[in-house]
């Protein structure tokens, strides 16, 4: 995986080589605890911004040419990481599902979720560098729990999205209802 690291060091900002460093250093952490293989922990983490970043020009078209739902056209936040997984695999031979699922919902989450995308999900949110409202008690969910950590994460970022008028994606809905059906069917 030297060439991810070597393409992080050429073409990423000093932020985020940062932060793409310390979802990395979290996501391993978090694999450690939950019992991920933590080498596909670091892979995702170290791919997830791939197409953070990029002007929404380069994006938008992306979208276009990958034959993307038109949801994700000027959507940045939203499609980095589904552009980024098809390329992981196109241009980087990356073909390990679980990989490329953790880096294409890494921002939306959803449904059904593997252990390793809850990590990277996770490790992406509540890396040390993040500060927003809510981050401290997700992060210490995430050391507790890892689906009431998700779950309080989505919640959190719902509301956050939809007090600005924002799109929610479906997904993140998905995985949210999911997880609180889990959660009743555990009690």
């Amino acid at each position: 995986m030297d060439f991810i690291n070597e393409y992080i060091e050429k073409n990423y900002s000093a932020e985020r080589k940062k932060h793409t460093y310390a979802v990395y250093d979290t996501a391993v952490e978090l694999s450690g605890i939950y019992g991920a293989d933590a080498e596909k922990a670091g892979t995702a983490a170290l791919f997830h911004d791939l197409f953070r970043g990029v002007p929404q020009q380069t994006l938008n078209y992306y979208v276009r040419h990958l034959n993307m739902e038109d949801k994700y056209y000027d959507k940045a936040n939203l499609a980095h990481g589904k552009i980024a997984a098809l390329l992981m695999r196109r241009d980087f031979g990356v073909d390990d599902e679980d990989v490329l699922n953790a880096v294409n919902f890494h921002t939306t989450g959803r449904a059904g979720m593997s252990l390793l995308e809850k990590v990277v999900f996770l490790a992406d949110a509540i890396e040390p560098g993040r500060d927003y409202p809510g981050v401290e008690e997700v992060r210490a969910a995430a050391y507790r729990n890892l689906d009431d950590a998700c779950l309080l994460c989505m919640e959190k970022t719902i509301e956050y999205i939809t007090a600005r008028g924002f799109f929610v994606d479906d997904e993140t809905i998905q995985a949210m209802d999911y997880l609180k059906k889990e959660r009743m069917n555990e009690e």
